[in-house]
């Protein structure tokens, strides 16, 4: 509920803070028994877009032109009839004629951009993945902050997608400042997140856009561990 129009969102030009309390829920073209929350797209500056689906049982998510990466927050979805419960994910390539599907009630993180290709290497294949499957490693060797890759270390992908788990108490090493343009999702608990020269309280189901060289600070807050899923470019020369 809103109280006398206020709200933790925060819009700049180098970030956006996103909170549920502010989400507008609209379908996209081919949607069926399912609406998006779109979080940011070129149209607010992006070189990618982000958008969370909430599908009701049977609904479905037509084929994207461009390459699409999918990770279940809740529920079971299905591509090519292979069901992809909470934490699975997949990628597929540009123009890859599946129609995701939701056997369940379901929510998804989806992130869609143009493929940039890379003389020298192949085009991905599609993947399915789990993140309890994925290798995890720990940020700088500190054993409260565990990184878990979700896409291969693979230059054929311009793109990576990671969960990064931060036990209470723990942070980033040092402000970042750097050419990579991120997505990310609180998935779990909350902290204090620095964004160019703001310091924003962040709990899960916010959304952070940050533009490239945004200053950038997170540090873990509460009793439980906070988790989050980040987008980055990668492997591709900036241009």
């Amino acid at each position: 509920m809103q109280h006398l129009g206020q709200t933790r969102s925060a819009h700049f030009p180098n970030h956006r803070l996103q909170t549920p309390d502010t989400f507008v829920r609209a379908p996209l073209p081919g949607m069926r028994n399912a609406t998006a929350i779109v979080h940011v797209s070129p149209a607010g500056g992006a070189a990618f877009t982000q958008y969370t689906v909430e599908f009701d049982e049977g609904g479905a998510l037509p084929p994207a032109a461009d390459q699409r990466f999918i990770y279940v927050i809740e529920g079971t979805i299905t591509v090519d009839g292979q069901p992809l419960d909470q934490c699975d994910y997949a990628y597929l390539p540009p123009g890859y004629e599946a129609v995701v599907y939701a056997r369940t009630t379901a929510r998804a993180a989806v992130v869609e951009k143009p493929y940039r290709a890379l003389a020298g290497t192949s085009a991905p294949t599609k993947l399915i993945g789990s993140e309890s499957r994925a290798a995890s490693t720990h940020l700088n060797g500190d054993p409260w902050l565990e990184v878990r890759s979700l896409v291969p270390d693979d230059p054929a992908f311009d793109f990576r997608v990671n969960t990064m788990a931060y036990q209470p108490g723990a942070s980033l090493p040092a402000v970042e400042i750097h050419v990579m343009e991120h997505g990310l999702l609180m998935l779990e608990g909350g902290g204090i997140y620095r964004l160019g020269d703001c310091w924003y309280p962040v709990a899960a189901g916010d959304f952070i856009w940050m533009s490239r060289y945004c200053p950038q600070w997170f540090g873990a807050l509460g009793k439980s561990a906070a988790k989050y899923l980040i987008y980055k470019d990668w492997d591709r020369h900036p241009r």
